[in-house]
């Protein structure tokens, strides 16, 4: 199915990262050979972050737990104290600490130089902020990303990696966390998170309430929302059931929120806190989430993972969309912007399920260990749309244009608008697929190898489209020392093209976009834990990519044609390292540099994405840090972070300028009381956060904004 292309890699600009591990590693690795560890394959093991506060202790994410010395993928894992420290309130706050991983745009990102917006929670399908919603943190106990293509393991998924979100179970023991939060924007909210043992036996409930309410930077925008879920934790023998209920709601004034538009140079054209919509303009989301996790063991050599997980998600979107810079006054300067009124509901409901089994076999020096597992997802998005246009002038029925730099608000009535009725579209998806993954150690070496069939169909109206493929993965780890080891993979991933381009009036149907990596570099956990860290060279060949046939309407059917002829390659290099520099000083460091560039196309059209030769939001390097010092016998820490993102192309290949922001935070601990001080955007920096399209301009980031936040643990 795919052919595996030379890896190379521009080692003139890897040099500075290169010479970093060389200034790191020799202090701490050994200078002799020790004699190979006993294998200890039960061990469920994922440390990735500091030993002593931002340790992480398993992982799901790879389905195989394994520690992370003996891994052959690249993972990294963000867990609640770093949540914490850093004050991250959603996954916005959070893909700094992430090396290749930068904002697109609502919740999608750019990952190793491919847009990615699919996310699982507790390794489930299901995002329960469908559409364009922000993920909130409450109840994430961590964030896990696996790097590089993952249809192996997850079936459909983007190239560059996959998110999952962990969430919380019950304590065995009774307790409580309650938290207020108040800031800058009218910052102001609370938490609470409470577990209660119920019986001798181990049966918990765990209760979570959070509430947030918030004006955002941009003019007539707001965020209010709102989360409850209860977890019941049900022991069964050697295994556990946990029950969870939750419902999101979030209330977005002035929303959906575009850009603001910039010039070529990526200069923004007017002030950041512009804002095309009218303050009765909002996006609100409803989302139940129904889920059933059983986990065990069976005797020492077995463990078994069962999940069902049932999501109904409604959208509601009522907002301005920038339709087109105009000059208002004949001064030959773009100074106002026409607007289209849009009117949308999406409902979807999707259901999950997925199950999965280890056998552990030990004979002597070798051990091994075979996953076997299957899912299904079945998906329908039922969507309800309409719209009216306005004019550069303004007209009765129809949405006025709005200045650039004196917008008023209120003169645009959505009640007077001619609106037609809604229109409705079904679509629905259905993916099924099983893997089985074998892994083998014998002395210092550690080989992985699995395959994965899927079977999938989409629907939309009347047309239809189904398919099966076959994913796989290969994968070894040779330990250099028992500190160091060095591994290498093969992966490769698949995605389904869009219904919407599978008719046959378009030329379809189209088999999927394929992925393919080639991965290698070294992990070390030096100084018994105090220094972890990876580096990893990679390259990503994705193919079978759609674009526009030049020849227009072959068929003379009244539809222009589409060709599956594009490919894009991906190669770039990653570094990661977490230090406890002291007892009381800790510290991350997260870098990566990628280079992705459009490889082929038909000579005359474009593929979605594109600029040019290279990929949209795709920044070359990508710097990520944050430092935490603990004042001993105080309760006091200081901490400071920074996020630099290179510059990059928008979809209208306008220039998104280089950023650099400071965060810090100060935390003040007394017994079972925390208060959090929290400062984003130091120096209070205006940037833009990633471009879109020259209608709609570039995505400010947010300006300086602070909070505090107290809370007490029982």
């Amino acid at each position: 199915m795919m052919t595996l292309s030379t890896f190379r890699a521009g080692a003139g600009s890897l040099s500075p990262a290169l010479m970093l591990v060389a200034l790191v590693l020799p202090q701490h690795v050994h200078a002799q050979a020790q004699e190979p560890a006993e294998p200890a394959l039960a061990e469920v093991v994922i440390t990735a972050r500091a030993q002593q506060l931002y340790r992480v202790t398993e992982t799901t994410t790879g389905r195989l737990p394994i520690a992370p010395l003996l891994a052959s993928q690249s993972l990294q894992v963000i867990n609640a104290e770093l949540i914490d420290d850093q004050g991250a309130r959603t996954a916005l706050d959070l893909y700094r600490n992430l090396s290749g991983v930068s904002f697109f745009s609502y919740a999608g990102v750019t990952a190793r130089g491919f847009r990615q917006e699919e996310i699982f929670f507790d390794g489930l399908r299901g995002d329960p902020y469908a559409g364009f919603s922000v993920p909130q943190l409450f109840d994430v106990e961590r964030v896990e990303f696996l790097k590089g293509p993952a249809g192996m393991l997850y079936g459909q998924g983007a190239p560059g990696g996959l998110f999952n979100y962990v969430t919380g179970v019950p304590d065995a023991e009774f307790a409580a966390d309650v938290r207020l939060v108040a800031g800058t924007e009218s910052r102001r909210g609370g938490s609470l998170d409470l577990s209660l043992p119920l019986g001798a036996r181990g049966t918990a409930l765990r209760v979570g309430a959070f509430y947030e309410d918030r004006d955002l930077p941009r003019r007539n925008a707001g965020n209010e929302s709102s989360i409850a879920n209860v977890v019941l934790r049900v022991p069964v023998g050697s295994s556990s059931l946990d029950l969870r209920a939750a419902r999101y709601d979030q209330d977005l004034p002035g929303n959906r929120l575009r850009g603001v538009p910039t010039d070529n140079a990526g200069n923004f054209l007017t002030s950041v806190d512009w804002n095309h919509n009218e303050p009765t303009d909002f996006l609100r989301l409803q989302s139940d989430v129904a889920q059933a996790k059983w986990t065990g063991t069976v005797g020492e050599t077995f463990s078994f993972d069962l999940g069902l997980r049932y999501n109904f998600a409604s959208e509601t979107q009522q907002y301005h969309e920038p339709f087109g810079l105009f000059d208002s006054n004949g001064d030959g300067r773009a100074d106002a912007t026409r607007r289209q009124y849009r009117d949308q509901i999406r409902d979807q409901k999707n259901w999950s399920v997925a199950a999965s089994g280890i056998w552990r076999i030990e004979a002597g020096s070798e051990a091994h260990r075979i996953l076997a597992g299957v899912d299904y997802f079945d998906s329908e998005l039922d969507f309800y749309g309409r719209s009216v246009t306005g004019t550069n002038v303004a007209q009765p029925g129809r949405p006025t244009p709005l200045s650039l730099f004196t917008p008023v608000y209120g003169v645009s009535n959505p009640r007077t608008y001619a609106l037609p009725g809604f229109s409705l579209s079904v679509t629905s998806a259905r993916r099924e697929g099983g893997y089985l993954l074998g892994e083998s150690t014998l002395g210092r070496w550690i080989t992985t190898l699995g395959l994965r069939y899927d079977e999938f169909e989409d629907r939309s109206g009347a047309t239809r489209f189904d398919a099966d493929t076959l994913t796989w993965r290969a994968g070894v780890v040779y330990r250099l020392r028992d500190e160091l080891s060095a591994y290498a993979q093969i992966a490769t991933s698949f995605e389904p093209q869009s219904i919407g381009s599978q008719t046959p009036l378009a030329g379809g149907p189209f088999d999927p976009t394929e992925g393919e990596m080639l991965e290698a570099g070294l992990k070390w956990d030096l100084g018994e834990g105090r220094i972890q860290g990876a580096v990893a060279v990679y390259q990503i060949t994705r193919s079978n990519i759609l674009q526009a046939d030049p020849r227009g309407d072959v068929g003379g059917d009244g539809v222009n044609d589409l060709v599956a002829f594009g490919e894009v390659e991906s190669e770039g290099f990653e570094f990661d390292v977490t230090a406890d520099l002291t007892d009381n000083w800790v510290g991350t460091l997260s870098y990566a540099y990628n280079d992705t560039r459009i490889t082929r196309t038909n000579g005359r059209t474009n593929i979605t994405n594109s600029v040019g030769d290279r990929f949209a939001n795709a920044p070359r390097n990508t710097l990520g840090f944050w430092s935490r010092y603990q004042f001993p016998g105080l309760g006091v820490a200081l901490a400071v972070g920074g996020d630099y993102v290179d510059v990059r192309r928008s979809l209208s290949n306008q220039i998104v300028q280089p950023y650099f922001v400071a965060d810090a935070s100060v935390i003040l601990e007394r017994g079972s009381w925390r208060t959090l001080l929290r400062v984003n955007n130091v120096f209070d920096e205006t940037y833009a956060a990633s471009g879109f399209i020259d209608r709609t301009g570039h995505f400010p980031g947010s300006p300086r904004e602070a909070f505090i936040e107290i809370s007490r643990r029982w």
